[in-house]
């Protein structure tokens, strides 16, 4: 028996690959690679060729990107993801994480500006959709690009009822508490023309307050991020915010008014469409940077234990043949 369980030790991942390997393909995508999510998926893809090369199904990630942000679902987002390099995998691998940009020093003149933005959002209540809106943005006429940066997603006039209830008076700082901690929002931004995507939330709303004049519950999404100018300035930092706004009456139905992201620096001041699109481009650039810098790192270190692995188990094997010869 302790053979047997030193012999099993020791093959390590190889025995576990060869059991799944014996399992028939359309098996191991109908009963085990549907029920896995994003992130799962992905790892799972990395333990053999055979389930890379099952994981990498163009449906499987098509049914996890619908499912994990719903407004994909729209003709135009789908049309948009179909020129991805590997589909609703690159969509999925671009707007899953968010960004974690480092301050770098931007070159307007280098950079080629996007014409054109995609909005895909999704509002979430305790993790169930209850809003999903996508908005086109022309991002080259002359009126974008010197005008204060903003997307809006609904006309003032306009609302979008939830099942979420209204309440106020005595209650009121109750239920502001309860709709930071449930309600979500996912805001990505896709470049149909450079083919990339980006999720701009930070899914969990950092305030939640009452609008001084209307009444309306304001809650405010935020991504920091480095800005175009030098150490100190009101530019070195600057802020993507979202605001949504509800409302509604008392013991009735809340309504989501407005949807709209700005770009703003430390001071509070409105940045306009062009240096907007030039600090969204280069922090995206300098997230696939830090990505791919991450993979590599990850891939460095599987190299080096596998290498301590092997080297252990020379080793072993070393060792059992010298104490059999001595005897």
């Amino acid at each position: 028996m302790k053979i047997e369980s030193s012999t099993a030790f020791h093959q390590g991942g190889n025995a576990s690959n060869e059991r799944i390997s014996t399992l028939h393909p359309d098996i191991i995508q109908s009963h085990i690679l549907t029920r896995l999510d994003g992130p799962s998926l992905a790892s799972l893809a990395c333990a053999s060729s055979k389930l890379h090369a099952l994981s990498t199904e163009e449906n499987l990630w098509r049914n996890i990107c619908s499912s994990t942000w719903p407004s994909v679902n729209h003709p135009r987002i789908q049309e948009i993801i179909s020129t991805f390099p590997s589909g609703h995998r690159s969509f999925f691998s671009d707007s899953f994480p968010f960004l974690d940009p480092q301050p770098s020093k931007l070159d307007v003149n280098s950079l080629t500006l996007p014409t054109e933005l995609i909005s895909a959002v999704d509002i979430y209540y305790q993790n169930k959709i209850i809003y999903s809106e996508v908005a086109e943005t022309e991002a080259s006429s002359t009126w974008f690009l010197c005008s204060p940066f903003r997307v809006d997603l609904l006309d003032p006039k306009d609302s979008a009822p939830t099942s979420i209830k209204y309440f106020g008076g005595n209650e009121e700082d109750t239920w502001l508490k309860h709709l930071e901690e449930n309600l979500s929002l996912s805001w990505i931004v896709v470049d149909p023309t450079r083919k990339k995507a980006v999720n701009m939330s930070n899914r969990r709303a950092v305030s939640v307050q009452r609008h001084w004049l209307t009444g309306d519950v304001q809650l405010r999404f935020g991504m920091v991020m480095a800005g175009d100018e030098r150490r100190g300035s009101a530019r070195e930092l600057v802020e993507c915010g979202v605001v949504v706004t509800c409302g509604g009456k008392g013991g009735g139905e809340t309504h989501v008014m407005e949807a709209s992201m700005l770009m703003e620096d430390m001071e509070g001041k409105g940045l306009n469409g062009k240096d907007s699109l030039v600090i969204l481009k280069e922090n995206y650039e300098q997230f696939e940077k830090r990505k791919r810098e991450r993979k590599e790192m990850k891939q460095r270190k599987e190299r080096a234990l596998d290498l301590i692995f092997i080297t252990i188990g020379v080793a072993f094997f070393l060792t059992f043949w010298s104490a059999m010869l001595l005897r």
